[in-house]
């Protein structure tokens, strides 16, 4: 079974102008899966348009805090999604442990919610997680030291690069935690400009994914000057060689 994913937000333009072409080329290029963005806002596309060209989405992602947290994984569950991942937390909340404390405690409460509906939660990182440091340790690890079992990680390793973390090392430290990982490359700017196919630029991409050998691999751009499809379908083929 396919590990390789793309998460549609890399997409987004075509997607919103036509989600059925999209996930149409996404599926040519050989991707098995997808990761939606906006669960609520997408998911009467998805109910049809996934099975219809023969993609799942194990992963979404959604704001959770602070949201109705019942619509989200009910719509989720409807669309087959099995993780829906809250995608971020402003950087100031990653300076002072109690924030972090008051971060964890909410996303242990979705859990208990999103279980309800069979349905697990995830968060995902930026490059603020990782340059903010507790104790020595970045604030990402505090974190995951207070989230419950049920609550996985989506590591996002373009930006825990750029937030000067060794990528590979902060895999294999989290290990069973890790659920999914960004893949994406570039030359890390904290802007996200410069981003290229995986393995063209300063990700140590094929170490990132020897590090993590059971997640779902996310293939993203969060910009990208050249051709989307063409970028993706690159990326899709350097997976491919690497894990062959």
């Amino acid at each position: 079974m396919s590990r390789t994913s793309v998460q549609l937000y890399s997409v987004r333009d075509a997607f919103a102008a036509d989600p059925g072409d999209t996930l149409r080329r996404l599926a040519a290029i050989g991707f098995a899966h997808v990761e939606p963005y906006g669960v609520l806002e997408n998911a009467d596309v998805l109910r049809t348009a996934l099975p219809e060209h023969g993609l799942t989405a194990p992963t979404a992602h959604a704001q959770l805090i602070g949201a109705d947290q019942h619509a989200v994984f009910a719509a989720a569950a409807e669309c087959g999604i099995e993780v829906v991942i809250d995608p971020y937390v402003d950087a100031e909340r990653w300076q002072d442990p109690a924030d972090i404390a008051a971060t964890a405690s909410a996303l242990n409460a979705a859990a208990r919610v999103a279980a309800e509906h069979g349905v697990r939660v995830g968060y995902h990182n930026h490059w603020w997680e990782l340059a903010s440091r507790i104790d020595g340790r970045s604030a990402f690890e505090v974190l995951a030291d207070q989230l419950d079992p049920e609550v996985v990680l989506e590591v996002d390793t373009y930006w825990a690069t750029v937030g000067g973390e060794d990528a590979p090392a902060l895999l294999r430290r989290l290990g069973g935690r890790v659920h999914a990982i960004h893949v994406k490359d570039g030359g890390l700017a904290q802007d996200a400009s410069g981003q290229v196919p995986a393995g063209q630029g300063s990700v140590p991409v094929a170490d990132v994914l020897a590090a993590a050998p059971d997640a779902l691999r996310v293939v993203e751009f969060d910009a990208y000057d050249g051709d989307l499809f063409v970028g993706l379908a690159e990326s899709h083929a350097f997976l491919a060689e690497v894990e062959a």
